[in-house]
Protein backbone atom coordinates (compact mmCIF):
# COMPACT_ATOMS: atom_id res chain seq x y z
CA UNK A 1 0.00 0.00 0.00
CA UNK A 2 1.63 3.06 -0.99
CA UNK A 3 1.64 5.91 1.41
CA UNK A 4 -1.30 8.55 0.17
CA UNK A 5 -4.00 5.48 0.78
CA UNK A 6 -2.47 4.57 3.79
CA UNK A 7 -3.09 7.87 5.38
CA UNK A 8 -6.22 7.98 4.23
CA UNK A 9 -7.03 4.65 5.93
CA UNK A 10 -5.46 5.92 9.26
CA UNK A 11 -7.26 8.90 9.09
CA UNK A 12 -10.71 7.39 8.32
CA UNK A 13 -9.77 4.68 11.91
CA UNK A 14 -9.32 7.56 13.54
CA UNK A 15 -12.28 9.20 12.82
CA UNK A 16 -14.11 5.83 13.02
CA UNK A 17 -12.41 5.47 16.93
CA UNK A 18 -13.29 8.98 18.15
CA UNK A 19 -17.24 7.87 16.94
CA UNK A 20 -17.04 4.46 18.56
CA UNK A 21 -15.47 6.14 21.95
CA UNK A 22 -18.55 8.85 21.92
CA UNK A 23 -20.87 5.96 21.02
CA UNK A 24 -19.40 3.63 24.11
CA UNK A 25 -20.16 6.35 26.43
CA UNK A 26 -23.57 7.52 25.39
CA UNK A 27 -24.68 3.66 26.05
CA UNK A 28 -22.45 3.75 28.81
CA UNK A 29 -24.58 6.72 30.49
CA UNK A 30 -27.71 5.96 29.31
CA UNK A 31 -27.27 2.61 31.24
CA UNK A 32 -26.22 3.82 34.26
CA UNK A 33 -29.05 6.75 33.72
CA UNK A 34 -31.64 4.19 33.25
CA UNK A 35 -30.23 2.44 36.99
CA UNK A 36 -30.33 5.59 38.42
CA UNK A 37 -34.04 6.01 37.68
CA UNK A 38 -35.25 2.33 38.03
CA UNK A 39 -38.40 2.86 40.12
CA UNK A 40 -38.63 6.65 40.35
CA UNK A 41 -41.45 8.31 39.53
CA UNK A 42 -41.35 10.18 36.15
CA UNK A 43 -43.11 13.09 37.40
CA UNK A 44 -40.79 13.59 40.66
CA UNK A 45 -39.71 17.28 40.67
CA UNK A 46 -35.74 17.25 40.55
CA UNK A 47 -33.57 19.98 42.41
CA UNK A 48 -32.31 22.28 40.47
CA UNK A 49 -28.81 21.55 38.78
CA UNK A 50 -25.80 22.73 40.40
CA UNK A 51 -22.50 24.28 38.04
CA UNK A 52 -21.13 20.45 38.34
CA UNK A 53 -23.80 18.88 36.73
CA UNK A 54 -24.48 21.43 34.80
CA UNK A 55 -20.73 20.82 33.34
CA UNK A 56 -21.82 16.88 32.89
CA UNK A 57 -24.58 17.47 30.82
CA UNK A 58 -22.56 20.29 28.43
CA UNK A 59 -20.16 17.15 28.25
CA UNK A 60 -22.85 14.76 27.58
CA UNK A 61 -24.56 16.88 24.40
CA UNK A 62 -20.82 17.61 23.41
CA UNK A 63 -19.88 13.92 22.88
CA UNK A 64 -23.42 13.20 21.49
CA UNK A 65 -22.79 16.32 18.62
CA UNK A 66 -19.48 13.98 17.88
CA UNK A 67 -20.95 10.60 17.52
CA UNK A 68 -23.64 12.38 15.42
CA UNK A 69 -22.22 15.06 13.51
CA UNK A 70 -18.60 13.62 12.88
CA UNK A 71 -19.54 10.64 10.06
CA UNK A 72 -21.56 13.10 8.22
CA UNK A 73 -18.30 15.18 8.31
CA UNK A 74 -16.06 12.60 7.12
CA UNK A 75 -15.75 13.32 3.68
CA UNK A 76 -15.36 16.77 4.43
CA UNK A 77 -11.98 16.11 6.60
CA UNK A 78 -10.80 13.44 4.10
CA UNK A 79 -11.16 15.82 1.14
CA UNK A 80 -9.23 18.54 3.63
CA UNK A 81 -6.56 15.48 4.57
CA UNK A 82 -5.67 15.06 0.56
CA UNK A 83 -5.29 17.95 -0.62
CA UNK A 84 -3.23 19.52 2.73
CA UNK A 85 -0.94 15.73 1.88
CA UNK A 86 -0.86 17.14 -1.99
CA UNK A 87 0.23 20.47 -0.59
CA UNK A 88 2.70 18.73 1.44
CA UNK A 89 4.34 16.76 -1.47
CA UNK A 90 4.35 20.24 -3.35
CA UNK A 91 6.52 21.82 -0.30
CA UNK A 92 3.67 23.83 0.71
CA UNK A 93 2.63 24.41 4.57
CA UNK A 94 1.13 21.17 6.54
CA UNK A 95 -0.78 21.13 9.17
CA UNK A 96 -2.06 17.94 10.93
CA UNK A 97 -6.08 17.21 10.03
CA UNK A 98 -7.00 16.95 13.91
CA UNK A 99 -6.44 20.78 13.53
CA UNK A 100 -9.17 21.14 10.92
CA UNK A 101 -11.93 18.31 13.03
CA UNK A 102 -11.41 20.46 16.34
CA UNK A 103 -12.68 23.50 14.85
CA UNK A 104 -15.46 21.67 13.26
CA UNK A 105 -15.95 20.03 16.60
CA UNK A 106 -15.65 23.33 18.50
CA UNK A 107 -18.47 25.18 16.91
CA UNK A 108 -20.79 21.76 17.91
CA UNK A 109 -19.08 22.06 21.45
CA UNK A 110 -20.94 25.87 20.74
CA UNK A 111 -23.87 23.96 20.27
CA UNK A 112 -23.87 22.06 23.50
CA UNK A 113 -23.73 24.82 25.11
CA UNK A 114 -26.90 26.31 23.82
CA UNK A 115 -28.33 22.63 24.07
CA UNK A 116 -27.44 23.11 27.92
CA UNK A 117 -29.08 25.63 29.29
CA UNK A 118 -31.77 25.01 26.92
CA UNK A 119 -32.31 21.91 28.54
CA UNK A 120 -31.72 23.36 32.09
CA UNK A 121 -34.55 25.98 31.22
CA UNK A 122 -36.91 23.97 29.66
CA UNK A 123 -36.57 21.61 33.27
CA UNK A 124 -37.14 24.78 35.58
CA UNK A 125 -40.18 25.51 33.56
CA UNK A 126 -41.53 21.76 34.07
CA UNK A 127 -41.31 21.42 30.61
CA UNK A 128 -38.97 18.60 30.12
CA UNK A 129 -38.86 15.48 32.52
CA UNK A 130 -35.60 15.14 34.18
CA UNK A 131 -35.80 11.69 34.04
CA UNK A 132 -36.11 10.59 30.69
CA UNK A 133 -35.08 14.31 29.47
CA UNK A 134 -38.38 14.35 26.93
CA UNK A 135 -41.22 16.67 27.01
CA UNK A 136 -44.53 15.41 27.34
CA UNK A 137 -45.78 18.55 26.14
CA UNK A 138 -47.63 18.04 22.80
CA UNK A 139 -47.71 21.66 21.94
CA UNK A 140 -43.82 22.19 22.64
CA UNK A 141 -43.16 18.56 20.46
CA UNK A 142 -45.32 20.09 17.93
CA UNK A 143 -43.99 23.24 17.60
CA UNK A 144 -40.55 21.68 17.24
CA UNK A 145 -41.41 19.53 14.66
CA UNK A 146 -43.42 22.00 12.49
CA UNK A 147 -40.80 24.36 12.72
CA UNK A 148 -38.08 21.43 11.68
CA UNK A 149 -40.16 20.58 9.27
CA UNK A 150 -40.56 24.10 7.22
CA UNK A 151 -36.77 25.26 8.20
CA UNK A 152 -36.33 22.18 5.78
CA UNK A 153 -37.49 24.59 2.78
CA UNK A 154 -35.57 27.91 4.09
CA UNK A 155 -32.83 28.94 2.01
CA UNK A 156 -30.32 29.23 4.47
CA UNK A 157 -31.03 25.21 4.95
CA UNK A 158 -30.45 24.65 1.31
CA UNK A 159 -27.22 26.57 1.03
CA UNK A 160 -26.09 25.21 3.87
CA UNK A 161 -26.52 21.73 2.37
CA UNK A 162 -25.52 22.67 -0.84
CA UNK A 163 -21.22 23.60 0.45
CA UNK A 164 -21.85 20.18 2.89
CA UNK A 165 -22.26 18.22 -0.56
CA UNK A 166 -19.41 20.13 -2.45
CA UNK A 167 -16.38 19.72 0.12
CA UNK A 168 -14.10 20.89 -2.95
CA UNK A 169 -16.18 24.27 -2.84
CA UNK A 170 -15.20 24.96 0.59
CA UNK A 171 -11.50 24.21 -0.10
CA UNK A 172 -11.55 26.23 -2.94
CA UNK A 173 -12.86 29.73 -1.81
CA UNK A 174 -12.23 29.07 2.16
CA UNK A 175 -8.58 28.08 2.26
CA UNK A 176 -6.42 29.08 4.84
CA UNK A 177 -2.87 28.50 5.66
CA UNK A 178 -0.74 27.30 8.80
CA UNK A 179 -2.47 25.97 12.22
CA UNK A 180 -5.13 29.20 12.47
CA UNK A 181 -6.56 28.72 9.02
CA UNK A 182 -6.81 24.92 9.88
CA UNK A 183 -8.60 25.48 12.71
CA UNK A 184 -10.63 28.31 10.87
CA UNK A 185 -11.60 26.72 7.98
CA UNK A 186 -13.10 23.79 10.09
CA UNK A 187 -15.21 25.61 12.18
CA UNK A 188 -16.37 27.01 9.06
CA UNK A 189 -17.37 23.73 8.08
CA UNK A 190 -18.52 23.19 11.23
CA UNK A 191 -20.74 26.46 10.81
CA UNK A 192 -22.82 24.85 7.34
CA UNK A 193 -23.27 21.82 9.58
CA UNK A 194 -25.05 23.95 12.10
CA UNK A 195 -26.83 25.65 9.66
CA UNK A 196 -27.98 22.32 8.49
CA UNK A 197 -28.69 20.52 11.18
CA UNK A 198 -29.63 22.50 14.61
CA UNK A 199 -33.30 22.07 14.23
CA UNK A 200 -33.36 18.69 13.81
CA UNK A 201 -31.06 18.50 16.26
CA UNK A 202 -33.97 20.31 19.40
CA UNK A 203 -36.22 17.50 18.17
CA UNK A 204 -34.10 15.39 20.75
CA UNK A 205 -35.95 17.27 23.70
CA UNK A 206 -39.52 15.53 21.75
CA UNK A 207 -37.43 12.03 21.65
CA UNK A 208 -35.71 11.94 24.45
CA UNK A 209 -32.28 13.61 24.37
CA UNK A 210 -31.07 10.32 25.36
CA UNK A 211 -32.82 8.00 23.66
CA UNK A 212 -30.33 6.31 21.72
CA UNK A 213 -32.82 4.96 19.32
CA UNK A 214 -33.77 8.09 18.86
CA UNK A 215 -30.56 9.68 18.41
CA UNK A 216 -29.76 7.38 15.95
CA UNK A 217 -32.49 8.15 13.62
CA UNK A 218 -31.40 11.43 13.55
CA UNK A 219 -27.93 10.72 12.82
CA UNK A 220 -28.89 8.81 10.08
CA UNK A 221 -31.38 11.04 8.91
CA UNK A 222 -28.54 14.11 8.80
CA UNK A 223 -26.04 11.13 7.35
CA UNK A 224 -28.66 10.80 4.62
CA UNK A 225 -28.97 14.84 3.49
CA UNK A 226 -25.44 15.00 3.48
CA UNK A 227 -24.44 12.37 1.22
CA UNK A 228 -27.25 12.44 -0.88
CA UNK A 229 -27.01 15.51 -2.94
CA UNK A 230 -30.00 17.45 -4.48
CA UNK A 231 -33.28 19.18 -3.00
CA UNK A 232 -35.86 16.34 -2.83
CA UNK A 233 -34.55 14.26 0.65
CA UNK A 234 -34.64 17.45 2.49
CA UNK A 235 -37.74 18.88 1.17
CA UNK A 236 -39.74 15.14 1.71
CA UNK A 237 -38.52 15.47 5.14
CA UNK A 238 -39.52 18.47 5.69
CA UNK A 239 -43.24 17.43 4.17
CA UNK A 240 -43.43 14.43 6.93
CA UNK A 241 -42.03 16.82 9.90
CA UNK A 242 -44.04 19.86 9.71
CA UNK A 243 -47.42 16.66 8.76
CA UNK A 244 -46.57 15.03 12.11
CA UNK A 245 -46.27 18.72 14.19
CA UNK A 246 -49.61 19.40 13.05
CA UNK A 247 -50.87 16.54 13.85
CA UNK A 248 -49.26 16.74 17.68
CA UNK A 249 -50.81 20.31 17.36
CA UNK A 250 -54.38 18.91 16.36
CA UNK A 251 -54.46 16.20 18.85
CA UNK A 252 -52.34 17.69 21.59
Amino acid sequence: MDLLPRQRVVTVAALAAVVALAWLYLLLAAAEMEVAMAGMDRTMVMPPKDAVELLLLFAMWWVMMVGMMLPSAAPMILTFASVNRNRRARGQPYVPTALFAAGYLLVWGGFSVAATLAQWALERVALLSAMDMATDSRLLGGLLFLAAGLYQFTPLKQACLRLCWSPLDLIANHWRDGSGGALRMGATHGLYCLGCCWVLMLLLFVGGVMNLLWVAALSIVVLIEKLMPGPWISRIGGVLLAAYGIWLLATG
